[in-house]
């Protein structure tokens, strides 16, 4: 009885194409060498990441979906300084709608903090979302269309997002496109996955130190990995080991310092002073653990006991 309630409450927020939902997801990650470009000075940037997402459903066509997400980067932001942790801590607060077997729409409220979590202020306080419409062109393919935006400690950011989910007949080849945001491709071999995965993100920190000026720093990354998956528990736990390259670049400025509007990788009036060396990118590795709710095995098995 609780697995068949357990799929009800998951069943309006997924996509049509695929059968899974993936609940909760833990990783850590580190790079050999970023080098602070003019210098001979490097730092090492430790992230760690952890989020949770839970829906809860209101009636067959909508589900409302909550749950949160926390990042901790640590890194010298100047050379040979101390290390600085920044932290993000967003709760995620939406809704999903289905209006017919073609069309879906997903849309969520994401207010966060981040900052160095040194004496928490207004300013600490961001606000962004997303809303995505989706279109079921055929059973195993769906298109989004849609945008994300968020008030940054630099200026609004916003971004179009445009992709694609499709799984292959014989559920080995699978691709989830998410442009500019993310992408990943990969393939079933058995109970391991190899696959290919991208992420671009931009987002700011404020910084409140004792005694010094307040700034914040504006992050931008990209990362490009290849990883290997080992499927648990008829792959329900995901444990993955990625190897990649990132771009991440930790810019420091002025909290008085913002630009008029960031756009994808654009940004207009952008006359601000960098106060710390450029970060170079650099290889990184990176371990990741990920609990998936599999649909349509549940309904299965739930239709086998009845």
């Amino acid at each position: 009885m609780k697995k068949l309630f357990f799929l009800y409450l998951l069943f309006p927020v997924i996509t049509f194409a695929q059968d899974y939902v993936d609940i909760f997801k833990v990783g850590y990650g580190e790079t050999f060498n970023n080098t602070f470009e003019g210098t001979n000075s490097d730092t090492r940037i430790k992230s760690f990441e952890a989020g949770l997402t839970f829906p809860v459903v209101l009636n067959k066509n909508n589900a409302l979906i909550t749950g949160a997400d926390l990042s901790i980067n640590t890194l010298q932001l100047f050379p040979n300084t101390e290390q600085t942790s920044l932290y993000s801590t967003n709760i995620k607060i939406g809704l999903a709608s289905t209006f017919s077997e073609k069309w879906s729409t997903t849309i969520v409220l994401l207010p966060k903090i981040a900052s160095d979590y040194n004496n928490i202020t207004s300013d600490d306080f961001y606000l962004g979302g997303f809303a995505l419409l989706k279109l079921q062109k055929k059973e195993n393919l769906i298109y989004r269309f849609g945008a994300y935006g968020s008030q940054e400690a630099f200026g609004f950011f916003t971004t179009p997002i445009i992709g694609w989910y499709y799984i292959s007949p014989n559920k080995k080849f699978e691709m989830d496109m998410s442009l500019p945001i993310s992408a990943d491709v990969n393939y079933a071999i058995g109970s391991t996955t190899i696959g290919m995965d991208y992420f671009g993100i931009g987002r700011s920190f404020s910084i409140n130190k004792e005694n010094q000026p307040e700034t914040y720093v504006d992050l931008s990354s990209l990362d490009f990995a290849a990883y290997w998956q080992f499927n648990l528990l008829d792959k329900s736990v995901l444990l993955r080991t990625k190897i990649g390259y990132s771009s991440n670049d930790y810019e420091v400025y002025a909290s008085d310092e913002t630009i008029d509007l960031g756009l994808s990788a654009f940004s207009f009036g952008d006359d601000r002073t960098q106060l710390n060396p450029k970060v170079n990118g650099s290889f990184f590795a990176k371990v990741e653990a990920i609990y998936r709710f599999n649909i349509s095995k549940k309904t299965n098995k739930n239709t086998d006991i009845q």
